[in-house]
């Protein structure tokens, strides 16, 4: 059978081919002494929070399962505006918004809308690695750029304008990013989307991680930039709702109804039974908790990475969001005697039942030095791998 060339470009997923031996490893190893410790998905060990669940129930027990306009829920596109307005201070009209199946849909929906065969689009790297294989297959390329401790691993607005050519439509950023938890300065990515608007270019940023900022200097939307600005959002992550699979995405009027016609085809919408579900995210009760729940995280976060820097498993930058922390291993990789993050991965999922993320998933510019730690999963978990890591490290 023959396969498409653009599948064939498209790399692993690292992170779950990691995962699915780890997972192996767990089910050896589940009645021992030294269960697996997983550190390596980016994803909240909370669920849904009992409103949401309710009202899931309640949409199947009513009947409520019927297709939705491709854009969405009239009414949760009315309440995502609201959050806009009362937790960032920015108007995003209804109307500008559409509902999808997933962060994922979202980006696929606004690659195929707005970028075409050959054109560039900027990243810095280490950044998410399902974000430039949506680029590839929009038949675009992506060009990763080199990031630094010093630039918190975020494109400069220096760095676009320097790597702009005929060829780039724009950028593709993120804040706070995945692997590293950094967000770009405001006043940064101002300057960056500046450079991009002089150009006739296309600034894209995923945004969703930006409920769980933990830092009053960033926690901004980029939409205060300008209504020209196209953000990626899900109910994930701050919603803690993965599983769900439901995101939206923030576009320009005159692109409404382009990704409505192209969702209408690829998507027809998503899922009826999670957006009524998602109607209970924003009542009062649940916005209690999920705030709970981002203190939580928070603290894990104040755990984690100084007893990492503890241990020689220096985090460059202190994240201000998300729940990762990437971490140099080059002292941890000479202790035991391994050759990068790679082998590192390996030897600690067999040697201390520990899953961890190797950097190769998320760029080519010096990722081989970097692990990344996920610390969505508790503190005990946190606490254990720290004491297992102190082990095997001493």
């Amino acid at each position: 059978m023959r396969i498409s060339r653009r599948a064939q470009a498209i790399e692993p997923f690292y992170v779950m081919e990691v995962a699915k031996e780890a997972a192996a490893l767990a089910r050896e190893v589940a009645g021992g002494s030294q269960p697996m410790v997983f550190l390596n998905i980016g994803e909240p060990d909370f669920t849904a929070p009992p409103l949401v669940q309710e009202a899931a129930a309640r949409a199947v027990r009513d009947g409520r399962t019927q297709y939705t306009q491709a854009t969405g829920l009239p009414e949760l596109r009315e309440r995502i505006s609201a959050w806009y307005a009362e937790r960032l201070g920015v108007q995003v009209p209804a109307r500008r918004i559409v509902v999808t199946a997933g962060a994922s849909a979202a980006l696929q929906l606004a690659c195929l809308a707005l970028i075409e065969a050959g054109d560039e689009v900027l990243m810095p790297d280490p950044s998410y690695p399902c974000n430039r294989h949506f680029v590839s297959a929009a038949e675009g390329r992506a060009v990763l750029l080199p990031t630094t401790a010093a630039e918190r691993f975020q494109l400069s607005a220096d760095k676009v304008a320097a790597a702009w050519n005929a060829q780039t439509r724009g950028v593709l950023l993120a804040s706070p990013s995945n692997p590293t938890g950094t967000s770009i300065a405001p006043e940064e990515l101002a300057r960056i989307h500046a450079q991009v608007l002089a150009r006739g270019g296309i600034t894209l940023i995923d945004e969703i991680y930006l409920g769980l900022s933990y830092d009053p200097a960033f926690g901004r939307s980029a939409l205060a930039l300008g209504d020209d600005v196209v953000s990626i959002n899900s109910f994930s992550k701050y919603f803690n709702m993965t599983g769900w699979r439901l995101g939206w995405l923030v576009v320009p009027d005159a692109l409404v109804p382009v990704v409505e016609r192209i969702a209408q085809n690829l998507f027809i919408c998503a899922s009826t039974i999670a957006q009524h579900a998602a109607l209970a995210c924003f009542e009062a009760e649940s916005i209690a908790l999920y705030e709970q729940r981002r203190a939580e995280f928070r603290a894990r976060r104040d755990y984690f990475v100084p007893a990492l820097d503890a241990l020689g498993l220096k985090v460059p930058v202190m994240p201000d969001g998300a729940f990762y922390a990437w971490a140099d291993c080059a002292q941890a990789c000479e202790r035991l005697g391994v050759q990068g993050s790679w082998d590192l991965t390996f030897a600690l999922m067999h040697q201390a039942h520990l899953a961890v993320t190797p950097g190769r998933d998320f760029g080519q510019a010096d990722t081989g030095r970097f692990i990344r730690f996920s610390t969505a999963s508790s503190m005990a978990h946190l606490q254990e791998a720290v004491a297992r890591l102190r082990t095997l490290l001493a």
